[in-house]
């Protein structure tokens, strides 16, 4: 029988002292969303800063309404967590072999798949997600689903060592992180039940380990690799060195604003997971004991 575990929702006070926010812009963050273990938690970015910590919605992935029998180990290794179509929805995936799609509101399973070592997840187009695998017997791909059809993969490519899926609405194309290449693909085909990926270009990364891609603008993305953190300019092709954090290694997740400057991201410690979000701008930390937190996505206002 499946384990179904309770969680109340409440506020405390943080231990340690926030810095307030700084006069010269108005944060755009409204949640943060963290994903480690089996979990995926929600917090309210505007109470952090005085010092509370409000769960506005939180998920051990047993609740979820509707899994398939013993799905639930399959999602034990979150690793990326995105909120998607308006907010309504939480995308998940997990590197223990799992993408689902759930209701925020119920926790009601919408849509699932079984992907090897899946590391990255993006809502496309006419409710289409992409997911981007790692090393893995069936890994090392990035495949196509439609969300009304589970485990039903509709398109799919290699790529060795997946890690990484943004969607740019303004050039209408598809980034993707491996290894050691990004690549750009068009849709195709993408009103029919057959949509293809074109790959339109392809850049060799400075060095080998991509591991996430985060797009500020529609001209740039960030990447992180194993020992550093990279601009990639889309225009002009290149990459130079991401300034606030270029020599930081193991760097899980990015988020950067490029109007208020404010910048953040999780990197691994001692183990490939850590207890601390970090921010710049204002600089400050924010500790969470307890999640062992791999990535931290953002809601930002009136986005997602």
């Amino acid at each position: 029988m499946r384990k179904f575990y309770s969680f109340i929702f409440f506020y405390f006070v943080v231990s340690y002292s926030y810095p307030a926010f700084s006069s010269d812009y108005e944060s755009r963050v409204s949640e943060v969303i963290l994903g480690g273990e089996n979990r995926v938690i929600i917090l309210d970015y505007k109470k952090l800063q005085n010092g509370i910590k409000q769960i506005n919605w939180q998920l051990t992935t047993t609740e979820i309404d509707g899994l398939p029998d013993d799905f639930d180990l399959k999602l034990m290794e979150v690793d990326d967590q995105k909120s998607v179509d308006e907010n309504s929805k939480i995308l998940i995936s997990s590197s223990a072999s799992a993408v689902v799609l759930i209701d925020r509101e119920t926790k009601k399973l919408l849509f699932y798949a079984i992907a090897p070592n899946a590391h990255s997840v993006e809502y496309l187009p006419n409710d289409r997600i992409a997911i981007a695998m790692s090393t893995s017997q069936g890994g090392n791909r990035i495949a196509i689903y439609d969300a009304a059809k589970s485990n039903i993969p509709l398109f799919q490519d290699e790529l060795y060592s997946g890690h990484g899926v943004v969607w740019n609405e303004d050039k209408k194309l598809l980034y993707v992180l491996g290894y050691d290449q990004l690549r750009a693909y068009s849709l195709e085909a993408w009103e029919s039940e057959n949509p293809q990926l074109s790959l339109k270009q392809k850049w060799q990364l400075p060095e080998t380990g991509g591991h996430d891609l985060f797009a500020p603008t529609s001209d740039y993305h960030l990447i992180s690799t194993s020992n550093k953190v990279w601009k990639f300019d889309n225009i002009t092709g290149e990459f130079t060195p991401f300034g606030p954090i270029a020599s930081e290694k193991q760097v899980k997740s990015i988020y950067y604003n490029d109007e208020t400057k404010e910048l953040i991201y999780t990197k691994g410690g001692t183990n490939w997971w850590s207890n601390q979000v970090n921010i710049i701008n204002p600089n400050w930390k924010l500790d969470v004991p307890e999640i062992k937190l791999y990535k931290v996505r953002i809601i930002e206002q009136g986005l997602n």
